[in-house]
């Protein structure tokens, strides 16, 4: 299982999650052992349960090894969330059928073997670092482009750069640009009337956009299979698949 995200802040406050299950004696010891090294502050035992790349909100940079995930534990870790996990009872721990283990409502996640993939929770510092970043990527866009919310995701595919952000009205807007242009260039395609569709419990979800008798359909795979793309590029005509590429989440 992998958390691939980015965050997303915060996924999983828009979806439900299925009733939770017992949990064996097995993942309440992972969980205990969990609690213990936050409780100690023990950074180089909490970096061997971390399952990498961990990702981080776009356009915040995934931490992509251990020595990298010591130098920003910080970032991540505040406080306010070591003192949730460490303090945290097994009763509010749930496993969510075979997505996962989550702390409350979906703050951490952990595997079956008892590793962190996913931190949904997002400190003060990687707040501002994530407005400060949204500032930098806005002046390299192309004019067209400059006016948004928040950016959402930016995927590489075999043959195109996406480029995914919310716009003011709730709405998505889709822009793409063929391998080797820049996001300082004019895409070759703007669509504006994006939907959000949630996919189970898990913060998996479609992002649909239509053009005439085109449909555009972004999948986000944030939780599955190891070998799953992060995300799934599909163009329908008339009903039918015309295009499929796998995507992969740029973070830098």
């Amino acid at each position: 299982m992998k958390f691939r995200l980015l965050f997303l802040i915060l996924l999983i406050t828009r979806i439900g999650y299925a009733q939770s299950e017992k949990l064996n004696e097995y993942k309440v010891a992972n969980i205990n052992n969990i609690i213990t090294f936050f409780k100690e502050k023990n950074i180089d035992s909490i970096s061997s349960i971390i399952n990498l790349p961990l990702h981080r909100e776009y356009p915040i940079p995934s931490i992509k090894n251990k020595e990298e995930f010591k130098q920003r534990f910080n970032e991540v870790f505040d406080k306010t969330i070591i003192d949730k996990i460490a303090n945290s009872k097994i009763e509010q721990w749930s496993e969510v059928g075979w997505r996962g283990i989550m702390l409350d409502a979906g703050l951490v996640w952990i595997n079956d073997e008892g590793k962190i993939f996913a931190v949904t929770y997002q400190s003060i510092f990687e707040k501002q670092l994530r407005k400060d970043l949204i500032l930098k990527e806005r002046d390299v866009l192309h004019k067209s482009l400059k006016i948004f919310e928040s950016p959402t995701y930016k995927i590489k595919s075999k043959n195109y750069l996406i480029r995914i952000d919310k716009l003011s009205d709730y709405k998505y807007r889709y822009s793409s640009w063929k391998i080797g242009e820049q996001e300082s260039t004019k895409p070759d395609i703007i669509l504006k009337n994006g939907k959000w569709e949630s996919e189970g419990s898990g913060g998996n979800h479609i992002i649909s956009f239509s053009n005439g008798k085109y449909i555009y359909k972004v999948y986000r795979n944030i939780i599955g299979k190891d070998n799953d793309p992060d995300f799934t590029i599909e163009v329908e005509k008339n009903g039918k698949i015309i295009l499929t590429e796998d995507g992969t989440l740029i973070t830098e």
